[in-house]
């Protein structure tokens, strides 16, 4: 997993209530198991027409915000079924920052899971946040620090599980996770061997 430091980018605005996993990525591309190759069918049935033409008014289908790393959203994003195939479409697209006033719960931690930092923000906040959106400026997430810096130079603070901070901060997903401990699992499996070796 790609090590999150900082994320610069114009934000790309999306201000629908209960954008669910279906909405972010349709079920008909749910048969492949690679992470790669979703992005061109983020959002599908919102920048596509009947003919799979892009919508033109469709915020993601203009520059600059085709090019976006930070997606601000509304309430209860990524509701509806667990489907881990959301966050691989946004991080395909290129989005590595969600930032919303809710998230639904499997969602928020898939995003963990897959490099994506999702950040909590209270709604007059996301307001604001938009305006930099509408007026093309960008803005900077440091996780490090924990802040949104914007050009006004008051920046946002926001919280995160510190567990899953260092997860971002290192890269490390829950398989590297897993192998940062080989040399204890060994150590295990020898013991085991030794203490039941009719298991072996």
């Amino acid at each position: 997993m790609e090590k999150f430091l900082k994320i610069k980018s114009i934000p790309a605005y999306l201000p629908i209530v209960n954008i669910d996993t279906d909405m972010i990525i349709p079920k008909q591309f749910l048969k492949t198991i690679k992470r790669t190759g979703l992005g061109k069918s983020l959002f599908f049935e919102m920048r596509y027409d009947e003919n799979e033409k892009p919508i033109s008014d469709f915020i993601l289908n203009q520059s600059p915000y085709n090019k976006s790393k930070i997606l601000i959203a509304d309430k209860n994003f990524g509701c509806g079924s667990s489907r881990e195939h959301a966050p691989w479409a946004l991080l395909d697209f290129g989005i590595r920052v969600v930032i919303a006033p809710s998230f639904a719960d499997i969602f928020y931690n898939n995003c963990f899971k897959n490099g994506i930092l999702p950040i909590v923000m209270p709604s007059e906040k996301i307001k604001e946040l938009s305006e930099f959106s509408d007026q093309k400026k960008e803005i900077t997430v440091d996780l490090e620090d924990q802040k949104i810096h914007k050009d006004d130079n008051q920046p946002f603070d926001f919280d995160v599980d510190q567990f899953r901070k260092e997860c971002l901060l290192n890269g490390h997903d829950d398989i590297a996770l897993t192998l940062s401990k080989s040399s204890k699992i060994d150590s295990f499996i020898s013991d085991n061997k030794s203490k039941t070796p009719w298991l072996f």
